[in-house]
């Protein structure tokens, strides 16, 4: 590979005897990984794939998936680089906690953060971005989360709107991507030996208005996809000088990871907590991880939990349709509607017009008249609920992604059953005797073979 001189010269004196190991592995094989969803059952075609554990996550693997898959569309598998997995681990948030993924887009921690939420507590997810936060919100949706909000804000009105709200705050923040030059090697056009300085003035602005977020005993996690001291060990640094109030913890060394290096900033022995991950120690690309606890004091603000009420016709269908569905155990969720679309908002999440939603949780479906229509997502996430079930094949799963109706051996119940196939729901379909009218979203659409879908 081609990198630029002045990488070559910057990490030849960074790294000294170290550097030709360095060097070589950006000319190595990239590693593909993916993380299964705890949530979702475990398909034959995904048992014949785990067949190489990361040691580091107990949900990751080496190998590669196809986004065509039945267990991707469905939620149960996530591709991502096998490094990216360490920030979720060391993440790691507890049930019931109120959690931010601050620069989230396209939600690869985000769905790590889920695995260990199980539905409890609150996550809420933000891109500012908003050409990249669509993407978040689809693999939230696929990943089947009922505990979500999707926010497409600055850092600065997020701590306007929710001072001391997180027990937990993760920021991957956007950088220089030094770590990302094997996987893609076009990051390199814009690289310049002044860039990582001009991304660690970004950061430095992002956990400014993150410590404001953050309620005292909360946990920040800060990563980077770079190995850059400028906005690495020298962030921290900054970090701890201007906030003594955080005290570094420190994250376990495995499968090749190593001590931060105190001696890229100001030589902080605590800095050495945090972790590196180089590509000629372990299996993945560069990362750099640390982990902090806030023991700052918050001035105490009693969030607005009351929510606007659904109009009498809107409740009547709803209820209507939760009856006949068995859809009791929505717990946790508060009923809000948008237009003609009903949400099920985290009960947890303030009530807030400060922000930009982007989703204000798990959409339930939509009105139409006198009736109510559940939502692909709510089938997405209804491994766990009461709804109808029908199971289908294969094949007729082929026909329903195309937008096919199909025919059932013998007539089902009448009305909307979340489809499943191989045990994961893929969607809703309309039962009329033999008939099943279909219901997956026409802008999801493809015509799935089983070539193009094979996992």
């Amino acid at each position: 590979m081609n990198l630029p001189a002045e990488f070559i010269t910057k990490y030849q004196k960074l790294l000294g005897d170290e550097a030709p190991a360095f060097f070589a592995a950006f000319d190595g094989t990239v590693e593909k990984g993916f993380r299964v969803n705890p949530m979702k059952p475990i398909t034959p075609a995904m048992q014949a794939k785990m067949t190489a554990p990361i040691s580091y996550s107990p949900i990751g693997y080496y190998g590669k998936v196809n986004g065509n898959a039945l267990e991707h569309l469905a939620g149960a598998v996530y591709s991502q680089e096998p490094s990216a997995m360490t920030v979720g681990e060391v993440a790691k948030p507890e049930l019931n906690e109120r959690v931010l993924d601050l620069c989230a887009a396209p939600g690869g921690k985000t769905t790590h953060l889920l695995s260990y939420l199980k539905q409890t507590g609150l996550l809420v997810t933000n891109e500012i971005n908003p050409k990249r936060v669509t993407a978040l919100g689809d693999n939230v949706e696929r990943y089947g989360a009922r505990n979500t909000v999707i926010t497409n804000e600055t850092p600065a009105h997020l701590a306007k709107a929710l001072p001391g709200f997180f027990d937990r705050v993760l920021v991957d923040a956007p950088c220089s991507g030094e770590g990302m030059f094997r996987k893609d090697p076009a990051a390199m056009q814009y690289w310049t030996l002044d860039y990582p300085a001009e991304c660690a003035a970004r950061q430095r602005e992002i956990l400014t208005e993150t410590v404001k977020l953050l309620r005292p005993g909360a946990h920040l996690i800060y990563s980077t996809c770079t190995f850059a001291p400028e906005e690495d060990e020298q962030m921290i640094a900054w970090l701890l000088q201007t906030y003594p109030q955080f005290e570094l913890e420190p994250i376990e060394k495995v499968a090749g990871m190593v001590d931060a290096k105190p001696e890229w900033a100001d030589g902080n022995p605590e800095l050495a907590k945090a972790a590196r991950l180089f590509p000629h120690l372990m299996r993945g690309e560069g990362h750099f991880i640390a982990k902090l606890v806030y023991h700052g004091a918050v001035e105490p603000k009693d969030p607005k939990l009351v929510r606007p009420e659904l109009k009498p016709e809107q409740r009547r269908l709803w209820e209507s349709y939760a009856t006949q569905a068995g859809l009791d155990d929505l717990a946790g969720l508060a009923l809000q509607v948008h237009g003609d679309q009903l949400y099920g908002v985290p009960a947890m999440m303030p009530v807030t017009r400060r922000l930009k939603i982007f989703r204000p949780g798990i959409q339930l479906g939509i009105f139409k008249k006198n009736r109510f229509e559940p939502s692909y997502a709510l089938a997405l996430a209804s491994t766990d609920l009461a709804l109808p079930k029908l199971a289908i094949d294969h094949e007729q799963w082929e026909r329903y992604v195309h937008g096919e109706t199909f025919q059932l051996a013998q007539a089902g119940d009448n009305g909307f059953a979340v489809l499943t196939c191989a045990g994961l729901p893929v969607g809703f379909g309309k039962v009329v005797g033999r008939t099943v009218k279909n219901f997956f979203p026409k802008g999801l659409r493809f015509l799935a073979t089983d070539e193009n879908t094979a996992l």
